[in-house]
């Protein structure tokens, strides 16, 4: 008996795909955000125009008083509060975060402390406490610890208002410094140490070559920012009618009455210091990237 079998079906072949130069590419379009880019554009403008031609502004106030002696000498104060400020929070602040990191509890307990104290404390308030250090502690005294003392001498005139700006900015630019040297530190990977330590490498060596530059990454963008707010914050100390840039801004505008174009000078200055350290802060950072993936 022959078998017999259905005649095979007619399959419908696929439409034949033109030539790439046949097609017709059509580009994605964004309309929106082509109103967005105009929008914006225009408000720029706007404000620019508003600059230029609103005599409120008044510009020539400001070009006489931006680079006057009183006002260059108020930038060189503010500069050297950032400095000493900056060096003396971070030197302690790395000090604290190794004590974070230590395996004493006692050391951990006590960095703990401080952090939280100075980061719980408004920054006027300390520096006001320090200002006023002769109030709190009318003399001080070296010798045995609850015994008797050998020297002694009279607080008065031991911190001025520089010095206790300097000592307020510090400790408190400490505590913000210690967590972020102790996080840039807990970013590397500790197997890269227990490697170190079973290639016999000193426990100083392993932080200084293979610790830091690593944990420097981590640690840069926070502490540049750090230091930004601290040039910026620096302001504060007016109220000790220390002479920095800010104070010196409202005490010319206090005389003359100019305060809107007394403001800019302040804020232009500002703005370029700030500019300053930020172009600094991209060299450090791209020497510190060196053999990193990013």
């Amino acid at each position: 008996m022959a078998l017999t079998s259905d005649p095979p079906l007619d399959v419908a072949k696929p439409p034949a795909v033109p030539d790439g130069a046949a097609l017709t590419v059509v580009p994605v379009r964004h309309p929106w955000r082509w109103v967005a880019v105009v929008v914006t554009a225009v408000l720029l403008l706007q404000f620019a125009h508003g600059l230029v031609t609103n005599p409120g502004w008044e510009w020539d106030i400001f070009a006489r008083f931006f680079s006057t002696e009183t006002i260059l000498h108020a930038v060189w104060v503010t500069l050297q509060l950032t400095f000493y400020g900056t060096a003396l929070g971070f030197a302690l602040g790395i000090v604290l975060a190794f004590m974070r990191l230590s395996a004493s509890p006692f050391l951990k307990a006590v960095a703990f402390g401080y952090i939280w104290a100075f980061r719980s404390i408004p920054l006027i308030v300390q520096l006001l406490f320090w200002f006023n250090l002769a109030y709190l502690y009318e003399e001080l005294s070296f010798g045995i610890p609850f015994g008797p003392s050998f020297y002694s001498f009279d607080t008065m005139g031991l911190v001025g208002a520089m010095s206790a700006a300097v000592l307020g900015l510090a400790l408190h630019q400490a505590a913000y410094a210690a967590e972020i040297v102790r996080g840039g530190v807990l970013a590397v990977d500790p197997g890269q140490l227990e490697a170190a330590a079973a290639l016999g490498i000193p426990r100083l060596r392993q932080l200084r070559r293979i610790v830091l530059p690593q944990a420097m990454r981590s640690i840069l963008p926070n502490a540049a920012n750090e230091i930004i707010s601290l040039f910026k914050g620096t302001s504060i100390v007016s109220v000790m009618a220390i002479g920095e840039l800010f104070y010196q801004v409202q005490v010319v505008y206090g005389r003359n009455g100019r305060v809107v174009p007394l403001l800019m000078v302040a804020t232009a200055w500002y703005v370029l210091l700030t500019t300053a350290l930020s172009v600094l802060q991209h060299y450090v950072e791209r020497h510190y990237a060196k053999g990193a993936v990013r």
